[in-house]
């Protein structure tokens, strides 16, 4: 039994952080593994196998002596985007990799997980390296929201539309009415700030001045967006940006991701099948462009991140991603790391919107109101929705 109580609590954070990787594949099968119907959804098994690949790389390599690596070959096939570390599969080639086989990956994490716990126990657990275990839980967490999202699209876009997992818990919100909520004209503060982990591009905490706004106190639901296509929504491009609009004809774009209009009847894939689409939901799986023509329709706008900051005390978030109209740039004084771990945010601060918040599919103890999400204009497959603002 181990004496040290902080050794046993990083133990067990560790450990029930992984298993919570597993449990969310438990409902699959084995083919659901390794596919990958588009270039931004990962098979499940590759996201198994690169968060284990972070630890071994980053942590049991540099960090604890003669610690053999499971299989030097996974480098290449698990490395993600770190130019640092070295060559790798190119990601739309993720799909093709048969082999390593799920029962390879999942010795492969049995083994570093093992490994880890050794490490966890030793001498070797130096303050810099807890800083880089942090870092590593919190990228697994990362890992684990975009497993249930890709787990999604695979299964949304099997032509049987399978179920996920019966009697997940419901992702449905109690209906209230749509209120806005005044700011006055002010200098707020907007920023991590305290204790606790966070990610580099949410440091350095800073002033940022605000016009009066108003932001609204809850999520546009299924029933007001279908308002938006009934009114010729996808047809009107006055409501569209002009990349916008070409993405909607060039997709025949008529409806947000998974709703089928089927006899009449709109349909909605969730992870428990295809069902009738609730209208008192909260709307779900759309775009940037989307999320802005709605809110134009509406003769309102998305809320600046700051906005959504500086706002977020004073309504409930946390139910979808929430998209602003914030494109993502570093905050004043933002400084990249040296090495590999430099490559984690900086590198993409360029042609993506910011979103807000969290979500259904976001880990246990991965939230807070600082946290800079941020994805391109035309990816739908988040679990991502609209807070109105004017």
């Amino acid at each position: 039994m181990i004496a040290n109580p902080k050794i046993n609590k990083a133990v067990k954070k560790f450990t029930d952080i992984r298993n919570h990787s597993i449990a969310i594949c438990a409902p699959l099968e084995i083919e659901d593994y390794v596919v990958q119907p588009i270039v931004d959804v990962s098979p499940p098994k590759w996201h198994l196998g690169h968060t284990t690949w972070f630890f071994e790389t980053f942590i049991l390599m540099p960090h604890f002596p003669g610690y053999e690596v499971f299989d030097s070959q996974y480098n290449f096939v698990f490395n993600s985007y770190y130019e640092t570390i070295g060559a790798r599969v190119i990601r739309t080639d993720r799909g093709n990799l048969s082999r390593p086989s799920v029962a390879d990956v999942y010795r492969y994490r049995q083994y570093v997980d093992e490994q880890m716990q050794a490490f966890l126990q030793s001498e070797w657990l130096t303050d810099s390296v807890e800083s880089l275990l942090e870092l590593g839980l919190n990228h697994e967490q990362q890992h684990q929201e975009l497993l249930l999202t890709d787990i999604k699209y695979i299964l949304g876009h099997n032509p049987l539309f399978p179920v996920y997992k019966k009697n997940k818990a419901s992702e449905k919100e109690e209906l209230v009415p749509m209120e806005m909520i005044s700011f006055a004209e002010g200098i707020y503060e907007i920023g991590f700030s305290g204790n606790g982990f966070c990610f580099d591009n949410e440091l350095g905490r800073h002033k940022v001045y605000l016009p009066d706004f108003k932001i609204a106190s809850r999520a546009v639901t299924n029933g007001e967006y279908l308002q938006f296509i009934e009114d010729g929504g996808y047809t009107d491009f006055r409501h569209w940006h002009a990349e916008g609009w070409d993405w909607v004809k060039q997709n025949n774009a008529q409806s947000p991701l998974y709703w089928h209009h089927i006899d009449g009847k709109w349909m909605y894939y969730t992870l428990e099948g295809l069902q009738e689409l609730d209208l008192e939901e909260t709307l779900c799986h759309i775009n940037f462009y989307e999320a802005s023509a709605y809110a134009a329709w509406k003769g309102m706008r998305l809320p600046t991140e700051a906005e959504w900051e500086v706002a977020s005390e004073k309504f409930k978030w946390g139910n979808r991603w929430e998209w602003t109209g914030s494109a993502y740039l570093p905050y004043p004084g933002f400084k990249k790391e040296a090495g590999a771990v430099g490559e984690y945010n900086g590198k993409f601060m360029v042609n993506q919107m910011v979103l807000r918040g969290a979500s259904v599919a976001t880990s246990p103890w991965h939230s807070r109101n600082t946290y800079r999400n941020f994805f391109h204009a035309s990816l739908q497959w988040q679990f991502t929705g609209i807070r109105l603002a004017k």
